[in-house]
């Protein structure tokens, strides 16, 4: 019996394997000029990490999780982590990486998992390329964290994208936006949909978070946060703003954009693109100051993004396609001397740097010709008992066609020699 792959669970192949390879490069090397450390957490954390940091009515503590009991603690739950924030914060204050250091510049790679309706660049397990500061509670570092996604987005050539800007205010005035909204939306609750009713009373800001066509129309005139920022958050943001027409960022103002996690305030953001259907995000994220405080540590001020790699591998197409990998020389064997003298060679040449290909099963010069050709090697190197006996191999460029004797005992100097040919 045939066994496939889990739904919503999908394989990366070679051929699309060098295109996140790319992605994945071109974001580290942007990192490393922002001075940010890569830190690996978890994919199994403790449930309660995601329920306290994420908030109990988000969609994805609500349903979206997936969630099994822990063996070695009963009552327990774990849970595939759904997103990485949560993860780095409880890192950061489980090692005290605030001792040694004020400020943390951070970023990972990895799975994510959530239980959610498989679509275009939405997958149950997916891929995400996230950073965090911890320590910095300022304007300046919210827009250096823009111009390094929009570096990052010039790098891999990826144009067409809009950056949507808001500020969700603080402790200080959210909650008198929360009153507000609350009345508008009770004297629309009967039409919204279920879930927005349910959630309503708990968490208003949810509903303008809701995709349902009728809840979207019904929010329309809702009133908007931003009549109601404090003077701290209004020069937060205002600053922010400023910031980005000073380096020539452009963005648009999203009052209704409030992100989909409880731990964000002030700066929120993301990155869209209208080439990706009703998942439009490519890159999202915003600032989060409680958080390090919710999960035990000292008051810290926090804001990062998250963006999936699927989806920026869909927009990318062609563009980040990257050569795969092909080897410098083929060594093709003609008698088994020939055969036993080479397989020692090709692992002399690979210690040396030399990406080197050989096959091991009897086949013919044309066969293995073949396999050359197929695996795009540059060069094939031919060596028989003639060969041996002579000290002289035959080397032909596979893409001239070009071929001549080398010294089989100076075979490494020789190769460095060879125009063309690369190691």
């Amino acid at each position: 019996m045939k066994v496939t792959a889990i739904k919503g669970f999908a394989d990366i192949l070679p051929g699309e394997t060098e295109t996140w390879q790319f992605v994945e490069d071109k974001a580290r090397a942007v990192f490393e000029l922002y001075n940010f450390s890569e830190i690996r957490i978890p994919i199994v954390e403790k449930m309660e990490l995601f329920s306290r940091s994420l908030g109990e009515t988000t969609d994805i503590v609500e349903k979206e999780m997936y969630t099994f009991a822990d063996q070695d603690a009963k009552g327990s739950l774990l849970a595939l982590r759904p997103e990485g924030t949560a993860g780095v914060v409880r890192a950061y204050v489980e090692a005290e990486l605030y001792q040694t250091e004020a400020v943390r510049k951070l970023f990972y790679l990895g799975p994510m998992f959530r239980r959610e309706r498989p679509q275009k660049g939405r997958l149950r397990q997916f891929y995400q390329i996230g950073a965090e500061v911890l320590g910095r509670g300022d304007p300046f570092v919210d827009a250096e964290i823009l111009l390094l996604l929009r570096d990052f987005f010039e790098i891999v050539g990826l144009d067409g994208l809009t950056l949507e800007l808001n500020s969700l205010g603080c402790v200080q005035c959210r909650p008198r936006y929360r009153e507000e909204l609350l009345v508008f939306l009770q004297e629309r609750e009967k039409k919204l949909c279920a879930n927005c009713q349910r959630r309503m009373s708990r968490n208003p800001l949810r509903v303008l978070d809701c995709k349902e066509e009728t809840c979207l129309r019904l929010t329309t005139d809702a009133p908007s946060i931003h009549k109601f920022l404090c003077k701290d958050c209004e020069t937060h943001f205002g600053t922010v703003q400023e910031l980005l027409h000073g380096t020539r960022l452009d963005f648009k103002l999203n009052p209704r954009m409030v992100r989909g996690l409880d731990y964000y305030c002030r700066t929120a953001f993301e990155w869209t693109s209208s080439r990706l259907g009703s998942q439009n995000a490519v890159a999202a994220g915003g600032r989060y100051d409680g958080l390090v405080e919710d999960l035990g540590g000292p008051s810290t001020p926090g804001v990062g993004f998250a963006m999936g790699i699927e989806r920026l591998v869909l927009l990318l197409g062609s563009k980040g396609a990257r050569e795969a990998g092909r080897p410098s020389l083929y060594l093709v064997w003609v008698g088994a001397p020939a055969r036993a003298w080479l397989f020692s060679l090709v692992h002399q040449l690979r210690r040396r740097g030399f990406s080197v290909e050989m096959e091991g099963e009897a086949k013919s010069l044309k066969s293995q010709m073949r396999r050359a050709d197929k695996l795009r090697a540059r060069f094939v190197l031919i060596v028989g008992d003639e060969e041996l006996k002579s000290g002289k191999g035959i080397l032909r460029n596979m893409n001239s066609k070009e071929q001549f004797e080398i010294s089989l005992d100076r075979i490494e100097e020789e190769l460095n020699k060879v125009k063309g040919f690369k190691g």
